[in-house]
């Protein structure tokens, strides 16, 4: 079947599309040439929402397609785009997404990639509107400096099934720890691609940083991970730590609403909602910190934002972690150490809170947010 993993082995994940998409348009990804976009420009391949389908929908150029469509070869080679990660890191899969490209979808592919340094990087100038146009020769003379023929082979030439918008994604493992910066499609030898989905996590360069400037040490464009959540029906955990600013609701985490929540709610004198259990997520560091301060922002949660929200952090091994995955986070309570304590969340407002470990000089690695949509603790969703 279309959907069956390929090529390598996933260690640490059981699903990596849970994982940021480190080449969509919305995190920075960028298309920095293309053989050929006769029919649709290889931008489509970094969109970030699904691929669609207009029946009757024609360009002067032939039937409009919502992804990156070259025209029938007739001359030798096969085409290929090259394509700047928007987050560098480790890619641990790969979704090569051929909707609606039932009769013209590129039977075969491959993914190469490759980890530049900016100064690598050759001034190449902004592709325009490409739509019925080839790469000129001046175009193909900048991109060769990349030699990107030579780049190494994430997926070696496979073939590419078709079927439905929900069985035309053709899934690839990455069996790879190292750092990667650029990704070459190459299809084989024309056709259409709906989408690129490259799948990981972040990876930064702490060599380079300063010890004393504070960061966010659970950015996912630096390496931070969603490992473990109570439920996510509406929206993962990893949408919160996402790159820039949310846009609306679905840039953020929400839960089902609990079955098991009282008929009537009471406040304790704090006024803290009092309600059984609790929603949850943990999140892997990027790098193990003294962590100082704790941002919350509940924009755009008019009606479902969290009552209140607490945070832990531990220091875990790689061993440690893999075993509280297989058991759900059924971890040991003396392992955990409060950062925040229960705090009533205002909906609807960005909150900037300091961490009670501030001054203790404690390193965390794993982080514990006992919470819904930013962190709720003792209210979930309802």
């Amino acid at each position: 079947m279309a959907d069956t993993p390929k090529e390598g082995k996933l260690t640490r994940f059981l699903d990596f599309t849970q994982l940021i998409d480190m080449a969509s348009e919305c995190v920075g990804g960028k298309v920095l040439f293309a053989t050929d976009d006769f029919f649709g420009p290889a931008e489509n391949l970094i969109k970030s929402h699904s691929p669609s389908f207009k029946e009757h929908e024609y360009t002067e150029f032939g039937k409009w397609m919502d992804g990156w469509e070259t025209r029938r070869k007739r001359i030798p080679g096969h085409d290929w785009c090259v394509i700047q990660l928007g987050i560098q890191g480790i890619i641990r899969g790969i979704d090569v997404d051929i909707s609606y490209f039932s009769g013209s979808y590129a039977p075969r592919m491959s993914i190469q990639a490759a980890n530049l340094n900016e100064e690598k990087v050759p001034d190449i100038p902004p592709r325009g509107v490409k739509t019925g146009a080839a790469a000129t020769p001046e175009e193909f003379g900048v991109i060769s400096e990349l030699k990107s023929d030579s780049w190494d082979y994430l997926v070696p030439m496979s073939e590419l099934k078709p079927g439905d918008p929900d069985s035309s994604h053709n899934y690839f493992f990455v069996n790879s720890q190292q750092r990667w910066t650029h990704i070459r499609l190459n299809i084989f030898p024309d056709g259409g691609v709906a989408r690129l989905r490259v799948y990981g996590t972040g990876q930064k360069d702490w060599t380079s940083s300063d010890s004393k400037e504070p960061v966010d040490l659970v950015a996912i464009a630096f390496g931070g991970v969603c490992v473990g959540f109570s439920n996510a029906h509406f929206g993962h955990p990893n949408n919160m730590i996402g790159v820039g600013k949310p846009k609306s609701m679905a840039d953020g985490w929400e839960t089902a609403r609990r079955l098991d929540r009282p008929p009537v709610l009471e406040s304790n004198e704090d006024g803290l909602l009092q309600v059984p259990g609790c929603e949850w997520a943990v999140f892997r560091l990027a790098h193990p910190g003294v962590i100082t301060q704790i941002e919350i922002d509940t924009k755009y949660f008019t009606g479902n934002s969290p009552d209140s929200c607490k945070v832990d952090g531990c220091v875990l091994t790689t061993q440690e972690e893999e075993d509280m995955v297989r058991h759900k986070w059924a971890l040991p309570a003396h392992k955990w150490k409060p950062l925040l304590p229960v705090t009533k969340v205002r909906g609807v407002q960005f909150e900037d809170l300091p961490s009670v470990s501030g001054g203790t000089g404690d390193l965390v690695y794993p982080l514990h947010l006992p919470t819904t949509d930013l962190h709720p603790y003792t209210s979930p969703y309802y």
